[in-house]
């Protein structure tokens, strides 16, 4: 993908935020990329900071590649995930990298939200979007920017915060900047994708999982 085409996508994905989040009190909303003639090359992407739970020195790095608005993905966090953080993570076997990608603006409208949690507010915000996708990824884009909106709030987040979150136009022309350079690093063509120690795998069931993990051990 050349930088032309990551100009034109962050456009595309990022247009319009401003008028579908702001509350009646906002101030005017940032254009979403104000760099639409600048080189991709320029874009600051030290904002955007590696999604990661579990020990940083555990044997295996698993990296999950997923769409917030693929309905593969979410089946995977409901199937696979929650038994993987459980017998993986959680017992140090396994650091698990969350790594975003974006179909549509609304999955970058949900990785918008997710991170404006930061820390582990992004995993619970994560698991909320994951859980309800097909109820908030359905209507007109005011409503389902809106539907976004509450989970931040469940995750104790106000209106002012959400509102600078979702039109920073600079931190979407950056998130984009880093889903690009990374999945063109690993050959990420379908989500969800896994990338278990350097080695990409397809989607698979969590006993198929399991067994590469084992015998990673």
């Amino acid at each position: 993908m050349n930088r032309n085409i990551l100009i034109a996508i962050v456009g595309i994905l990022a247009f319009g935020l401003g008028a579908f989040v702001l509350t009646g009190n906002s101030p005017e909303p940032v254009t979403p990329l104000n760099a639409q003639t600048a080189d991709a090359g320029d874009i600051d992407t030290s904002s955007v900071k590696e999604m990661a739970i579990g020990d940083a020195d555990a044997p295996i790095t698993l990296i999950e590649y997923a769409s917030f608005t693929c309905p593969h993905c979410a089946t995977f966090h409901q199937n696979v995930f929650k038994q993987l953080k459980k017998d993986y993570v959680d017992t140090g076997k396994v650091k698990f990298v969350f790594r975003e990608v974006y179909f549509d603006r609304y999955g970058l409208w949900a990785g918008m939200v997710a991170r404006c949690g930061g820390g582990m507010r992004y995993f619970g915000i994560t698991d909320l979007i994951f859980e309800h996708q097909r109820e908030w990824a359905q209507g007109e884009p005011a409503q389902i920017a809106g539907n976004l909106r509450k989970f931040g709030k469940q995750a104790g987040l106000d209106d002012e915060t959400l509102d600078a979150c979702m039109t920073d136009g600079d931190k979407a022309a950056a998130m984009t900047a880093v889903y690009q350079k990374n999945a063109e690093a690993d050959g990420i063509r379908s989500t969800p994708s896994l990338v278990i120690n350097g080695k990409l795998h397809e989607n698979m069931s969590y006993d198929d999982l399991k067994k590469i993990l084992d015998a990673e051990l």
